[in-house]
């Protein structure tokens, strides 16, 4: 229980009050998707973390200023230094334009966010907007000699960096130090990562190029998230959020070349991160082609809302097994209290009663303790009972107004016009139950529930409610 917040720390490894850098201000940067393809699901399970983060600090009356930006360059394939760029990769399979593609799925991703109700962050920087950011960085890390030039490019020398493992625990002991240098590349170590990328050898025909002192190149991967987090919110942040994948090595290495550059510790001072979604035994990855897309999701006949809801309900470091099950249990669920909330904001009551307080406090409790949703979700149920049992929905106005400004899933829904074939339905429903045809009226509420309708009887008067 506590009345401050406390996040778990990945770099730390444990809880730690949260102390923002400037009194009532929080700064937060959260690693936005590569714009290859649509996202899947299990990306969204993050950026909803973050999102829940960031209106809690919001609700809990910071001043929140949230960076999350769109790589549409420089990521390579499996995240090594390596390889074709992923955004040009898919352009070749399109037979399109990498800005294009990067375009299309920017736009793709945006409308996904807007479904699942995402905040708007305060900055949304591109990565192909913020180069002359990185090189700037780089040509730092030059000078203090952190990094060095080879053939193909520009490498931060780990070596340099005492710290670096602290994060993942990949540190150069643990390492396995010979077994996967290539001497051709030059590097001074396996584990060296690229800042820039020149466009020579097997990056020649790389098309998204830019002029550096090292001539034609691209950046790389990791050196994007420390110039657009340093550009927006200064050389030390509050909080970095990102997926577990994220942890090594990217974020392991925003952690190396952020400090070096700026000579400022700690980089960040918490990281949060996100556990995976799990697809039956296997985690979900466009890799092992297991992926649902929120299209997906609509197509089984769910809201977005529905799914933000399930993502949620389960605590950001718990490894959620994604089920249809699962899905359809949130959906009740979330619906349950979406219309407890019309029936509380409806209330003209507004009592002050010693339950509204105690309510309020073990909600912030729960969310102040390492953003215990499961927990806080459970004190929303608790409300929802007391107040029907009491009569007084209306004594928990400003408790239902916190929950929905929380959680972002509960947003009221105008009541949709029953369709004719569902009318007709209703009817010939009404029309058993006033004869006692009891078998009949069952079947006529599964053919309507079949048609995404729900009968709720009251008495004699029947009502349809959309699923």
């Amino acid at each position: 229980m506590s009345n401050t917040l406390h996040l778990y720390n990945t770099l730390t490894k444990k809880e730690e009050e949260f102390k923002p850098i400037k009194e009532g201000q929080a700064t937060m940067y959260t690693c936005g998707p590569t714009v290859y393809g649509r996202p899947h699901i299990g990306n969204y399970s993050s950026f909803l973390m973050a999102d829940l983060l960031a209106r809690w600090l919001e609700v809990s009356g910071y001043k929140v200023t949230h960076v999350k930006n769109i790589t549409d360059v420089g990521h390579l394939v499996a995240d090594q230094d390596e390889g074709e760029d992923k955004i040009e990769k898919q352009a070749k399979q399109e037979k399109s334009d990498p800005l294009k593609i990067a375009k299309k799925y920017e736009a793709q991703y945006l409308e996904d966010e807007k479904a699942l109700n995402m905040r708007e962050p305060e900055h949304r920087p591109r990565a192909t907007e913020t180069i002359k950011e990185m090189i700037s960085i780089t040509e730092d890390l030059v000078k203090k000699e952190n990094a060095y030039e080879t053939e193909d490019g520009i490498y931060f020398s780990v070596q340099t960096f005492a710290p670096y493992g602290a994060l993942s625990g990949n540190t150069l002991d643990n390492l396995d130090a010979g077994a996967r240098i290539d001497v051709s590349e030059g590097k001074k170590h396996p584990a060296d990562f690229a800042l820039w990328k020149k466009c020579v050898g097997e990056n020649a025909e790389h098309i998204l190029r830019w002029e550096s002192p090292w001539g034609e190149g691209f950046p790389g991967w990791h050196i994007e998230c420390s110039a657009m987090s340093t550009k927006f919110l200064g050389e030390q942040i509050d909080i970095h959020t990102g997926g577990e994948d994220n942890i090594f090595p990217h974020h392991e290495c925003e952690i190396a070349q952020s400090e070096c550059a700026s000579g400022k510790k700690p980089f960040v001072r918490m990281w949060v991160h996100r556990r995976m979604i799990d697809m039956g035994k296997e985690k979900m990855s466009k890799s092992l082609g297991n992926i649902l897309t929120l299209p997906d999701i609509v197509e089984m006949g769910f809201s977005p809302l529905d799914l933000r809801y399930y993502f949620l309900s389960v605590h950001y470091r718990t490894n959620l097994k994604f089920t249809k099950k699962g899905l359809e249990d949130s959906h009740k669920a979330r619906r349950k209290v979406v219309e407890w909330i019309g029936e509380v904001e409806r209330s003209k009551e507004e009592k002050e009663l010693k339950e509204k307080k105690e309510f309020l406090d073990r909600f912030d409790n729960a969310m102040n303790s390492d953003l215990n949703a499961p927990e806080a979700l459970a004190v929303v149920f608790d409300a929802m009972s007391w107040s029907r049992s009491e009569g007084s929905p209306g004594a928990l106005k400003e408790f239902a107004s916190k929950v929905r400004n929380t959680f972002g899933c509960f947003e009221l829904e105008e009541a949709e016009d029953v369709p004719a074939e569902v009318s007709k339905l209703l009817d010939q429903r009404q029309k058993a139950r006033d004869s006692k045809d009891f078998e009949t009226s069952d079947k006529l509420r599964d053919q309507i529930g079949k048609l995404g309708w729900e009968v709720r009887d009251s008495g004699e008067a029947q009502e349809a409610k959309k699923l």
